[in-house]
């Protein structure tokens, strides 16, 4: 990778890293209304950790997160980053989640946020726990789509979201070197 792309994905990591913000917060968010779709997510040993809303808007879909309870590994900064990915198949079984299959990644592209030929659909920014355990975060993605065509996250088999036990370094093949499925929860349509 030359230099300038080299600046230039590093200022695209901080813009998508701004994107994601990581605060202490209750497990279920309050601010959103009427999402077209959620995820209640779970940890290995089957517990509601936290819930996911995905909500269309102008730009993409908008995912908005809110755990409780999480196991983290501090860094001298007092927070711990993870993996957080769309994967492909609907299904969050414990206690290693490996039924969420891989990432979402309809269109058969390489891993990584940093990939220059492309990122998978469901390639998201890391998640920041915080050290009481808790996340709150929020993205934008215009990868995918909440119907049922090509990029949909409801196909026949569904999708889930799934957080890894490390950071994803937005470029390592297939899974960004994140780690161990730590939490996962089925994407279904809102009521």
């Amino acid at each position: 990778m030359n230099i300038a792309m080299n600046i230039a994905a590093r200022i695209g990591l901080a813009i998508l890293a701004s994107l994601a913000i990581a605060t202490p917060a209750s497990a279920q968010p309050t601010t959103q209304d009427s999402p077209d779709a959620i995820a209640e997510l779970q940890n290995r040993q089957g517990n509601v950790v936290g819930y996911a809303y995905l909500t269309n808007v102008e730009d993409g879909v908008q995912i908005q997160v809110r755990m409780t309870g999480l196991e983290t590994t501090m860094t001298d900064e007092g927070w711990s980053e993870h993996g957080f990915h769309i994967h492909e198949t609907g299904t969050c079984n414990p206690p290693d989640f490996s039924s969420a299959g891989g990432h979402f990644n309809p269109t058969g592209v390489g891993h990584g946020l940093l990939d220059t030929d492309g990122a998978h659909a469901g390639d998201l920014p890391n998640l920041l726990i915080s050290p009481d355990g808790s996340a709150s975060y929020q993205t934008t993605t215009d990868l995918v789509t909440l119907d049922s065509g090509e990029r949909g996250l409801f196909d026949a088999d569904g999708s889930a979201l799934v957080l890894h036990s490390e950071p994803d370094d937005y470029l390592t093949d297939p899974a960004g070197d994140s780690g161990d499925r730590v939490a996962c929860g089925v994407i279904t349509r809102s009521q």
